[in-house]
Formats: structure tokens, sequence, C-alpha cells
């Protein structure tokens, strides 16, 4: 029995280009001209998902199904390409190389016919796929498929007989798509690990948990050897305001390598700070998991604050940035500054005119300067500067006093203070938010009657007027009542109010801890976490603003700058 055979491609290029230079003392008197047969066997990428539906074919199915065809038909396949973890529906044939070879050999007449499993292999885009198809056909190469026989573009008809094909294989592959999506989403939902990289921190171990074929799956677990080192990541980056270059280079500097052995990049520290895995929350596109306790390396609160000072050092919040793009120098403010007068940053200079050292040498003088007069050379109403160690001894006096005032009382009573100021606070919001919106729908129910009044000519208003009105005051309602329910949900959610004065209170009490003996970074970063603003005026007259969480926390404790 004959059986198909692969002829190696450098064989196949010295082969005569006509059948009548073939001989049968050649040996290859079955490679007739019209028969030489190159595969494209494609799968997509397979990831550790519980499918419902029945799995792509794989590469040898493919491949057998192939061979099986070409020595049925008396064809010889010559040459055989395959693609894994190519998407037929989302990466388009330009950027697919396979592909791309496939094609030079047609123009160069290498091969007569392009065999595949399924049309659906050469691609599933619905407006690209068919004159992909169509190209080949245009060139000399019959297109095949083992289960749906040739292609051909003889007539209209079968031009639209493919297009529909190919679209119908596009939508299934959408379909496919959200389908497989939807799942994913459902089990990460669920709290359980659907494949990927395994992020730094953690393992994978099989605990005994199966898909519907059985196939045993793994799950994350925290890698106790792994977790410090995330852990002092996020503190470097939160608590002394390292950037991620900076870590990077201590950890490269003190021999510590990333799990493949190698020295730390910045980009490898910038994921790890943005990735929500860190605080036992598992993600699939648009899909989260609750918190999951036993996956938690770092809190939700030092997470939360990564995320604001990347933020805050992004390009974007440049104008009213509040968090020190680095570390360096020995201001206790950096980026928070602004002058009071006209509204711009305070930047640090130096210079040596100071009161003479003991030696003789001149001191160097470190002022915060306005950027419109020493920068822009702009009129401004205030000081050109103010003096660094004058200006930070006033914000450390007000920060001792902050923490003075909530450790001189008990936890219940800074807690039960705050409580009260902020639920009084959201109340009168709601308060003012009610009465806003009754009085719209007020309005509302006079202007309705006012039209009817018009609709019988009682009216002293035009009915065009009055139809006008009664569609603004209609949008006006329907804002008013978003706002109305908005706060009263504020009012409502009092355990979490609770729990967020709770968690603040904590930090407050860590930081009052460490400030005194802490160095100047890890100030410099308190700092910037309890003051989002600082306004300075004439005679070091000073406007603060406290971060949202620490205005909140400080409600009733009495406290102003």
């Amino acid at each position: 029995m004959n059986r198909t055979s692969v002829i190696p491609y450098s064989v196949l290029r010295e082969l005569p280009n006509s059948v009548s230079d073939l001989t049968l003392e050649s040996g290859i008197e079955n490679l007739l001209i019209g028969k030489r047969v190159w595969c494209l066997y494609r799968v997509s990428t397979n990831q550790q998902v519980d499918h419902d539906e029945k799995n792509e074919a794989d590469i040898p199915m493919q491949r057998k199904a192939c061979h099986r065809f070409a020595e049925k038909m008396g064809w010889t396949i010559i040459h055989e390409e395959q693609e894994e973890g190519v998407s037929g529906h989302k990466v388009r044939a330009e950027n697919r190389d396979k592909l791309q070879i496939i094609k030079e050999a047609a123009k160069r007449k290498e091969f007569d016919i392009l065999l595949v499993f399924m049309f659906d292999r050469i691609g599933r885009i619905a407006d690209e796929t068919p004159f992909v198809v169509e190209w080949f056909v245009k060139n000399g190469i019959r297109v095949w498929s083992t289960k749906e026989g040739e292609q051909r573009f003889d007539s209209h008809t079968d031009k639209l007989t493919n297009y529909i094909r190919f679209w119908q294989a596009d939508g299934e592959s959408e379909k496919t798509s959200i389908r497989t999506s939807t799942r994913m989403g459902q089990i990460v939902e669920d709290g359980f690990y659907t494949g990927g990289s395994c992020p730094y921190g953690y393992k994978l171990v099989r605990q005994g948990r199966v898909n519907k074929r059985g196939h045993e799956l793994y799950d994350l677990v925290i890698n106790e050897d792994e977790a410090p080192l995330v852990r002092m990541i996020f503190e470097k980056y939160v608590e002394e305001g390292r950037g991620a270059q900076s870590i990077a280079n201590l950890l490269n500097s003190l021999n510590v390598k990333n799990r493949s052995g190698q020295n730390w990049h910045p980009s490898s520290i910038r994921g790890m700070i943005k990735n929500i895995t860190y605080i036992g929350i598992l993600r699939s596109g648009e899909s989260r998991s609750q918190v999951l306790p036993h996956l938690q390396i770092i809190d939700e609160q030092t997470f939360g604050a990564a995320q604001e000072i990347t933020k805050q050092r992004s390009k974007k919040h440049e104008d009213t940035r509040h968090v020190p793009m680095n570390i360096k120098g020995q201001s206790l403010l950096a980026g928070n500054v602004f002058c009071g007068h006209c509204g711009a940053r305070l930047s640090l200079t130096t210079n040596g005119k100071g009161r003479p050292r003991s030696d003789g040498t001149d001191a160097v003088r470190v002022r915060y300067v306005c950027q419109t007069k020493t920068r822009k050379h702009e009129p401004c109403g205030g000081q050109t500067g103010y003096t660094l160690h004058i200006l930070d001894g006033i914000i450390e006096d007000i920060v001792h006093e902050i923490f003075r005032r909530v450790k001189c009382l008990s936890k219940s009573e800074v807690l039960g203070a705050s409580y009260a100021a902020k639920m009084s606070e959201q109340k009168a919001v709601l308060k003012k938010a009610q009465r806003e919106y009754q009085k719209a729908e007020h309005d509302l129910q006079g202007l309705r009657n006012e039209v009817v009044k018009a609709v019988n000519g009682e009216s002293a208003f035009p009915l065009d007027l009055l139809s006008s009105l009664v569609k603004e005051t209609e949008q006006k309602c329907v804002q008013l009542q978003e706002t109305y329910q908005t706060a009263q949900a504020e009012v409502e959610k009092s355990d979490v109010l609770m729990d967020e004065l709770r968690t603040t209170y904590n930090q407050f009490i860590s930081w009052s801890n460490i400030y005194d003996t802490a160095n100047i970074q890890t100030k410099k970063m308190i700092v910037c976490q309890l003051i989002e603003r600082v306004d300075v005026f004439r005679g070091y007259e000073l406007k603060i603003k406290f971060s949202i969480s620490v205005e909140q926390f400080l409600l009733g404790l009495d406290i102003s700058a």
C-alpha cells in the first residue's frame, strides 16, 4: 500500500518544473506537477480553563487527517507549516509568519495545492480570510480542506458562499471567545486561578481541583520564601518613597536576584506594584474575585497608597501632584507646596550666601522659591523664597500636633468623635440634596400643569417654551435624584465608614511611633500622605489642605492649620 510521504524542501527545489523532464528511472514518477501539496496546521493558545465546548483539533490530529486525505487523492505532501498559539480570529494575515512563508512559496510556484484540515485553519476573520484564500487561487494555488472540499471562486455564487462560510467562522470564534471569557470570569469570581504566569511571591501547587475532563489544575499559594521581598518592595515604595529604579538598584546592590537568577529590572518592580493579586484578588479581564485572605501578601491600605503614589507621579498629574517624584534631598515638602499668591509650585534652590561656619566657609542656604518669579520672571505678590528650615519646621510642628491630639485620646474617643462629625456632615449633604430634589420635582409638576393650561388656551406662556422648560427640568430632576441617592447611600454605609476610620487610626499611630526617629525619606512620604497641598503666603502664613482620608479622620478632633 502506497503511503503519503513528506519530501524535504531542499530536495524539492531541485526537482524539474516540467512533467516531460521526469523519467520513470528517476524514482519520483509519482510527483506530477499539479499534485505537490503544502499543508498548514494551526491551533489557538491553550489555557488552563474548563471549557464547556469541545477543544479544537490539535496539530497531530490535523496532520493525520491531511495525510489520509492526500493519500486518498493521490497527492504528495512535500512541506508542512504549523502555527501554535495563533488565533485565527485575532491575528491578521500580515502578522502570521507561517502564512507569509506559504505565500512567498506560492509566488515561486513551489507547490500546487494548499491543504488544511478545515478552512478556518487559514483564518476566521470575515473581512480578510476570504480574500487571503482568493489570493492563493488567483496565483494558481488550489485550496482544499479535508472536511469541506475545494474552495473555488469561479462565480459570484462561489464568492458569496465563501464569504458566508468565513463570516460564520468569524462569528463562532467571537461567540467561543465570549463563552470562554465568561467562563474564566466565573471561575475567577469563585476564587480559583485560571492560569498564566505565576506572580513573584506565589507558587503553583496541585490541591486536588480538576476540570470536567478530569485534568488536575494548579492553584496559587503564597511562596513563603518570596513573600517577604514583596512586602519589602511595597514598604520601600510607600514608606520611603523609592521609585522602581531605586528599588531595583537596591536589590541588585544587595545581590538579591529575581526568580530566574537575574538582576531586577524597574519594569518588573512597576508590574508588582500594580498587581492586585498581592491583596488577595484574582482577576480575568473585567472579572474580579473577592478578597481571598489566603492569598493576601499586602494589606489593602498599603496597596492603595502605592497606587496613589504611582498616579501622582504620572505626567498626567504634573500640575496637581502632591507626592514627590523622588526622595532625594533634605526637604520635607516636595511636589505639594505652592505659592499662595500666584498658585505656582515652589521649588528648591541652594546658594552659599548663608552665615559663615566656624571654619570660615559659607554655609549653604536652601530655600523654597516661587517659579513664577525665578523661572517665568513674571510679577508675583509673594516672597521670592521661603527658608527651608523655617517652613519645614512649621510643618513638623503641625504634624506633631496632629499626632499629639490623636494619642492623648483613647481609640474609642478618637473614632467616636471622627465618626460623629463625618456622619453629621454626610447627613447635612443628604438633607440639602433631598431639599433640592423635592424643589425640582415641585417645579416640574408646576410646569406640567402649565402645559395643560397652554393646550386649553388658558396659559400666558407659549407651548413650545413650556415644553423646553419641562425637558430641562426633567433632566435636572434626574441629576438631583442621582445626587440624593448617592448621599443616601453614603449615610447608610456606617459600617464601612467605621472600618475606614479604624484603618486610618492604626496608620496614624504607626506614623506617630516612627516619625521622630525616621529618616528624611520616610518623613517626606508620611507628610505627603497627610498633606495634599500647602499654600504659603508672605510671612509664612499657611493654608493647608489635608488628604481626603485625613480630613475625614480629623473632623472631630478640632485640628486646623
